[in-house]
Formats: structure tokens, C-alpha cells, sequence
């Protein structure tokens, strides 16, 4: 298997990226790659009744601010499965600090849309996704940190532009690491 965090952050096109799926929507289980065994193992298990609310994975050949692959999470029809490509248009992200051990740190997720959609593609802002839908969201990312111990506070939301701008930044620390 190669190793997924190598693979190019995009294939060219604009405003559409790789994401390397890690979790699925509807799990309660979280996947995340191991590049020491080189493979995906179970990382944590939601508690009852919380489920991840659309598919989870990140963007290759990218280094955030946490120290991981940029995080998006991917509206399309159906879930995907754990270690699938998919490319997705970005449409914005959720702009986030998380706090561990008192020491803040930026955490966003990027929002995209997989380019097969149909459901979805005519979606091109996170600010025309249905305000409701957009607070589920927040609020998962917010109650899943709680679960370990973890502060995550929503700063606002921007759109794919400076989204973009945040894959070009992130794939440009990677290089440079």
C-alpha cells in the first residue's frame, strides 16, 4: 500500500483537492493513518450515540498548524470507506482553536464537496449550506473534543478562497519540513 500522506494534494484542477478518507459518516469509530506501520488503525471510539456527521479525512502532502494533515470533512451522497481518494471542491472551512494542556493552538477543517456529488453539486460557499446543518457541524466538532478532554472553540467559518489559501500555506510547511 503506498503511503497516503505522500500522495499530492491535488491533481491540478482548481479549487479541488485529494482527501484520503479516514473515517466515514455515521461511524463512531476513529481511523487515523499510522505512517510508522503504514496503515490505518482505530484510533478512538465515539461514545454511544455520537457518530461522525459526514465522512473525515485530511489532505495529503500537507502539515496544519496542530502538526497534522489539514482535516476536511466531505459532503457526498453516500459514506466512503477508510483509505479511499476522493477529490473534493472546497468550499470553505470551519475555523477553529483547540486547546490541550492549556496551550491553544489553530485547528481549521476544511469543508468539501466530493467532485461525483450530485446531492451537492451546486454547493460552492459553506455560507449557503443550511444554517442548521452548519451548527450540527460545529457542535460535533466541539462536543467531540470535549469527549477527550479537549477545548474546541469555533472561531467563525470562511470561504473557499481563504480555504485554499490554507492548502497552499499547509502543503508549502510540509515541503519545508
Amino acid at each position: 500500500m503506498a503511503n497516503p500522506t505522500r500522495l499530492p494534494p491535488s491533481n491540478g484542477d482548481e479549487g479541488v483537492v485529494h482527501v484520503v478518507i479516514e473515517t466515514e459518516k455515521g461511524s463512531r469509530n476513529k481511523f487515523s493513518y499510522d505512517e510508522d506501520l503504514n496503515i490505518f488503525r482505530l484510533k478512538k471510539v465515539l461514545p454511544e450515540g455520537m457518530s461522525f456527521p459526514h465522512d473525515f479525512g485530511f489532505v495529503p502532502s500537507t502539515l496544519a498548524q496542530d502538526g497534522d494533515p489539514l482535516d476536511v470533512l466531505v459532503l457526498m451522497d453516500e459514506p466512503g470507506c477508510t483509505g479511499c481518494l476522493v477529490e473534493c471542491r472546497i468550499i470553505g472551512a470551519i475555523c477553529g482553536e483547540q486547546v490541550n494542556d492549556g496551550k491553544k493552538v489553530r485547528n481549521d477543517r476544511l469543508v468539501g464537496v466530493a467532485v461525483p456529488s450530485h446531492t451537492h453539486s451546486d454547493l460552492t460557499d459553506v455560507a449557503k449550506l443550511n444554517p442548521a446543518l452548519l451548527r450540527e457541524i460545529d457542535n460535533f466538532f466541539i462536543n467531540y473534543h470535549q469527549q477527550y478532554g479537549k477545548k474546541f472553540k469555533v472561531l467563525g467559518h470562511c470561504g473557499p478562497k481563504e480555504a485554499l489559501g490554507m492548502v497552499r500555506k499547509a502543503t508549502k510547511r510540509k515541503k519545508a519540513a
